[in-house]
């Protein structure tokens, strides 16, 4: 799948760029209305993740001037500016699903997929991936132990995924941060080793271990 992603935050556009990619998707970022359509015209993407307030060009006019243009493309907007009114004239624009910040990963990448859907394409599958009893399935982001899902919270969650996908070698706490608490510029770092807490605690059942290394960041593995 071919996604071009429009935001104006470089935190939040490099943060959701490398969660896309790590998801099979290939992933264009802009940052300004005027080079939005520009580049939705060349590269034709499968699906358009357009933020509303944007330089150059708000992006309820970078709609318009797409389906004007006959760029047919299924948009997803993703803002902050999350009132019915904004819901219903983006839709009347043109969009065809909306979403407001701040929000959740896992529902966006669903919500891209069904648009991808549309197009006729769909992200490369996921292998899924076992540690210790656990499953992770790259399609949902759902984890599994002994065929039953994990109740985690979507933020133990991301952590616990992004540790699945490399048990046994060292993420750093940064790397960690940016998974879990995606363009949050207001939360601190220190916020990652609460989530490592209690995600220690959800899967202490399951015989893995998360392991804190200091200066390095965290990794899992098996108990003894």
């Amino acid at each position: 799948m071919k996604l071009l992603l429009v935001e104006d935050d470089p935190a939040m556009q490099l943060s959701l760029t490398r969660s896309f990619e790590r998801r099979g998707l290939q992933v264009q970022a802009v940052g300004d209305g005027l080079k939005a359509l520009e580049r939705w015209a060349q590269w034709r993407p499968d699906v358009v993740v357009l933020d509303l307030s944007l330089p150059g060009l708000d992006g309820l006019d970078v709609l318009a001037r797409a389906r004007a243009d006959s760029l047919k493309t299924p948009v997803l907007i993703l803002t902050a500016r999350g009132t019915v009114g904004d819901r219903i004239l983006g839709l009347n624009v043109g969009a065809d699903d909306y979403l407001p910040k701040p929000f959740d990963l896992d529902e966006l990448m669903a919500r891209i997929q069904a648009l991808g859907r549309r197009s006729g394409v769909s992200p490369a599958p996921q292998r899924q991936t076992a540690f210790c009893g656990m499953q992770l399935d790259g399609d949902s982001g759902a984890v599994y132990f002994e065929d039953q899902v994990l109740e985690l919270t979507p933020r133990e969650s991301a952590l616990l995924r992004a540790l699945l996908a490399r048990p046994g070698h060292a993420i750093a706490k940064e790397r960690l941060f940016e998974l879990v608490f995606p363009g949050e510029l207001d939360v601190q770092l220190e916020a990652i080793e609460v989530v490592a807490y209690r995600l220690r605690k959800r899967i202490a059942h399951t015989g893995a271990q998360l392991v804190t290394l200091r200066g390095l960041g965290y990794l899992l593995k098996a108990g003894a």
